[in-house]
């Protein structure tokens, strides 16, 4: 009985540790897998997205009420946010009408100090929930219905982050094409990099002996308005932007660790017009071998984001 008793034992413990090894296998079973999520991680065009829960606010609410608004802040980009980096706030309403602080502007990260973007690990993204509330609704005499549009504004601070690989060729007029690795060509990056400003195209041509000149098309693709990185968004539902505010993005451009000649804008910034943009970058290419290389582009910004829910104030009977 016990002969046959340890083969039993052996395949138990054979099964206890196969199970045991799946299990300490992390985010996708198997290279190919995490590589997918990699990939899914470093694009699309969403940045912060608002979510208000049903019946919060309802439809309709009697003036003497507590009014209570509830909204999931989504992280559906990837770059995660600091608690002064993103604030929700609610306007369009009267606030001698809904009082006690409905419209005062909230973080996006209330029971953590980040709001975490999606990666191979959380392709989802962060998330957390907001309560706005007003313990006091009044309307004005003879008045028996308000009806505001409130809106749910979003500002963030945020990044884009794009490596296009590209082929840079030194000598690109004066070696034969069989003698190269690869061709400069156009690259296309459709589909956003994980953030609502996308880098969507990148020009490369080789100029002379050793330059290579490259123009970075980009593009708001994410529905809301581009601010500039120095626009104040703590209260940007409720304060006035001026012209300086809107459309700007700042810019970093390199190619394999290295800073270009020059770049225009000069001022590392450019205004967008039609949601749209252009960079022109320019780089000194040593060597003599064509090969190919991640252009490194990051680029910051502010964004405000917003959606509407109408609203239904009556007076109480009495």
């Amino acid at each position: 009985m016990q002969k046959r008793g340890v083969p039993f034992i052996l395949v138990f413990v054979v099964l206890v540790l196969l199970v045991a090894g799946c299990g300490r296998v992390p985010g996708g079973a198997n290279a190919r897998d995490t590589a997918a999520l990699a990939r899914e991680a470093q694009s699309g065009t969403q940045g912060v997205e608002l979510e208000i829960q049903p019946n919060f606010p309802p439809a309709t609410v009697y003036d003497l009420n507590d009014l209570t608004a509830l909204v999931e802040v989504k992280n559906k980009g990837n770059f995660n946010l600091e608690r002064q980096d993103c604030f929700v706030q609610i306007t369009g309403f009267d606030p001698n009408i809904i009082r006690g602080g409905f419209g005062l502007p909230q973080p996006c990260s209330q029971s953590t100090n980040t709001l975490e973007g999606k990666n191979v690990y959380n392709i989802e993204g962060g998330f957390d929930q907001l309560e706005f509330t007003s313990p006091a609704i009044q309307l004005p005499d003879n008045v028996g219905e308000y009806n505001p549009t409130l809106q749910f504004v979003s500002c963030y601070n945020y990044q884009t982050h794009a490596s296009p690989l590209v082929c840079v060729d030194p000598l690109f007029y004066q070696v034969s094409a069989d003698q190269k690795t690869c061709q400069p060509r156009d690259v296309s990056t459709g589909g956003g990099q994980g953030a609502p400003v996308a880098v969507t195209n990148v020009n490369v041509d080789m100029i002379g002996q050793n330059r290579a000149v490259f123009e970075i098309s980009i593009a708001n693709l994410g529905g809301g308005t581009v601010l500039s990185p120095g626009a104040g968004i703590q209260n940007c539902g409720g304060a006035v932007l001026s012209r300086q505010d809107l459309n700007k993005v700042q810019y970093e451009v390199r190619l394999s660790g290295q800073s270009p000649l020059n770049c225009k804008p000069r001022d590392g910034t450019v205004l967008l017009n039609n949601n749209q943009g252009k960079i022109v970058c320019t780089f000194n290419i040593p060597g003599t071998l064509a090969y190919e290389t991640p252009l490194q582009i990051n680029l910051q910004y502010s964004y405000l984001d917003s959606q509407s829910r109408t609203l239904r104030i009556v007076k109480t009977p009495g």
